[in-house]
């Protein structure tokens, strides 16, 4: 067992546990309660409000049509209406509405050599606190490859229709869009450190077989947990490696295609469908998360200004293209649809952490979780009444379960931020453009 322990960490590979209460105060774990975990998912191009906004406030406020998906976890979600981005309102349109989505402040007119979103981002904010505590800091995802070129009738750079995160105003952290990737990064096996040991069995199942070792010292609940996270990390791993064997098929490779964009191109590399990578992402979270591999990620579920299109439920036209509606009642249908189902990919991940036990709760009690857009209106690219939820209940300090709606005076979005700082046990006054706290 420690000559293996030596020869794995020798080569980098690692694994992380989830939180064991069995293993508290004996030196293996942190003592106290669980971490705090931050997520920051964005969704593009803004919603159709009418049919997002709950009629009524409070907790006996009734779920939207939009957010109908929620039901079985309204207890658990806390819904934000008039929270603001001033600093959007500039003529960028997407772009600057989805550049400063986690900074709020003004993001710099730019074709692309000197680009700026105002500040550093709340989710690198956050980060910065956990270095040394988890093997990655910060994770940040997207599902759809970064843009590049030039808005010619905005004279704005692409790049930012597909970045959220920003580890310093001037600096962007390049999403990875990789599942794979994402995967070996959580957990240190990369291919090349595969390829050098002994091809019949995995450097993974080495490490997955040294934490199976700790069972005889668990509790009866924590060896359940332990190995539903090894099942799980089994899973993915699966699902990926069937991933890369269906791109070296030759016969998938002498497939007739068209000419490849880059969403083309990045679908052809990982080998599946926009539907089952945003699963995938959304599970990798999960696994994330549980096993503390990092306790802040950021994702973008797609590019603002999307060419995804939707034909899995129904719709041929791309999000972009329905967000401007121009009040045809079927482009609304279709943009509410497609929201929707954004929703239910939010409600998915919500049922995930809820359903893994840990501490005197849930992993979901022991997470924030936010999920919105950097626009409202996506025709009229209005960055004003936000569509914002928030899960999990923030180890206690989110006031989930009710829909809080800010009328009046400007409510900059940078209050939830604020919150969400000082809730990770930050201490903060102010961030962005705040005024104040949401709780």
């Amino acid at each position: 067992m420690n000559s293996r322990r030596r020869f794995l960490q020798g080569t980098g590979v690692s694994l992380s546990l989830p939180w064991l209460e069995s293993l508290q105060g004996a030196g293996r774990r942190r003592p106290g309660s669980p971490p705090l975990r931050n997520a920051f998912l964005h969704f593009p191009n803004g919603t159709w409000m009418e049919d997002w906004t709950p009629a009524t406030v409070g907790r006996d406020y009734q779920l939207s049509k939009t957010l109908q998906p929620l039901q079985s976890v309204r207890d658990q979600i806390l819904v934000l209406s008039g929270l603001d981005k001033l600093n959007s309102q500039d003529g960028g349109a997407h772009k600057t509405a989805t550049a400063n989505y986690l900074t709020g402040m003004r993001v710099r007119k730019t074709t692309g050599r000197d680009l700026s979103a105002g500040g550093v981002s709340v989710d690198q904010v956050i980060g910065r606190t956990c270095v040394g505590k988890t093997p990655v800091p910060t994770l940040v995802l997207a599902c759809e490859p970064v843009r590049t070129g030039i808005d010619r009738i905005t004279n704005y750079t692409l790049l930012y229709d597909s970045l959220i995160s920003w580890e310093a105003p001037e600096r962007p952290v390049m999403p990875e869009t990789s599942p794979r990737a994402a995967f070996e990064r959580l957990f240190g096996l990369s291919a090349e450190q595969a390829g050098q040991q002994d091809r019949s069995r995995r450097l993974l199942d080495l490490v997955l077989d040294d934490a199976k070792a700790l069972r005889p010292q668990l509790g009866r609940d924590d060896r359940s947990r332990l190995d539903q996270y090894l099942d799980s990390v089994h899973a993915v791993e699966n699902r990926l490696r069937f991933a890369a064997q269906a791109a070296a098929d030759p016969e998938r490779q002498a497939l007739w295609q068209p000419m490849p964009t880059d969403r083309q191109r990045f679908a052809a590399a990982d080998t599946m469908g926009y539907e089952a990578r945003v699963h995938l992402m959304l599970d990798l979270l999960v696994l994330a998360f549980q096993g503390d591999a990092t306790r802040v990620i950021s994702m973008m579920l797609a590019n603002d200004e999307t060419a995804q299109t939707f034909q899995f439920i129904g719709i041929p036209d791309s999000g972009h293209h329905v967000s401007h509606h121009l009040g045809n009642p079927q482009l609304i249908a279709f943009y509410q649809k497609i929201t929707q189902w954004y929703v239910q990919q939010f409600a998915r991940l919500v049922q995930a952490l809820q359903q893994i036990p840990e501490g005197d709760g849930t992993l979901l009690d022991h997470c924030t979780l936010m999920f919105g857009s950097g626009l409202s209106d996506g025709n009229r690219h209005d960055p004003l009444n936000l569509p914002i939820l928030l899960a999990g209940r923030g180890g206690g300090a989110v006031p989930t379960g009710q829909h809080l709606r800010f009328d009046g005076d400007n409510t900059p979005l940078c209050n939830l931020y604020c919150s969400m700082l000082n809730a990770s046990g930050i201490p903060t006054a102010q961030f962005g453009d705040s005024n104040g706290r949401i709780f």
